[in-house]
């Protein structure tokens, strides 16, 4: 396979790997799920990108002197999907957080995140509670949160014996609950400042 310059050249009914994956010069965004490709959305929300951009100003606040790596997408992450063959499943998660330094190159991660960040829009809720959780899980991410704007609600889900465990939703009033980073005090407004 060529560099491919058009996303309608693709066969969507196939399956492709990391390899594959690189040679895609084309405007629209996509991952590889399990070897399938998913399209997404051309550019996010400015409600998206206000609570990114406060999420992210939380946690590298946070993460400053730490052993930690924050990463806001576009950030590629390869993920190891024991069900699915060799490099067929690269994501890239609003946000992230790497503590190995190891599974970082100079494409992005190429191993499991220790945190993983995904905010709801109306057109990939589907994907993100349902796709992207049972490909966290199955992945190892310690921890997946899933950040709904329209109720202002983050869930936060942290793996235990492989499998994901929620907490009590969070919402307004709290601050976020996370039993992997204990120490981290995020408040929930903040998350949602001038949303």
């Amino acid at each position: 396979m060529g560099i491919i310059t058009n996303f309608s050249d693709l066969d969507l009914t196939k399956t492709y790997g990391y390899a594959d994956y690189l040679l895609w010069q084309f405007q629209e965004r996509v991952e590889l799920i399990n070897g399938f490709i998913f399209k997404m959305s051309p550019a996010p929300s400015m409600v998206h990108q206000r609570i990114s951009n406060n999420v992210s100003y939380e946690l590298n606040t946070y993460f400053k002197r730490k052993p930690c790596d924050v990463f806001v997408a576009p950030f590629d992450v390869r993920l190891p999907i024991p069900s699915a063959k060799n490099d067929a499943t690269v994501v890239q998660p609003d946000l992230c957080i790497i503590c190995d330094e190891s599974k970082l190159d100079a494409r992005g991660c190429n191993g499991t995140p220790d945190l993983m960040v995904e905010i709801i829009s109306s057109n990939n809720s589907k994907h993100d509670v349902h796709t992207k959780f049972n490909l966290y899980q199955e992945a190892g991410v310690k921890e997946y949160w899933i950040i709904e704007p329209n109720d202002k609600i983050i869930l936060v889900y942290t793996l235990v014996n492989c499998e994901f465990i929620g907490l009590k939703p969070q919402v307004e009033g709290e601050n976020i609950k996370s039993l992997l980073f204990p120490e981290l005090n995020i408040a929930v407004e903040d998350v949602f400042y001038k949303v």
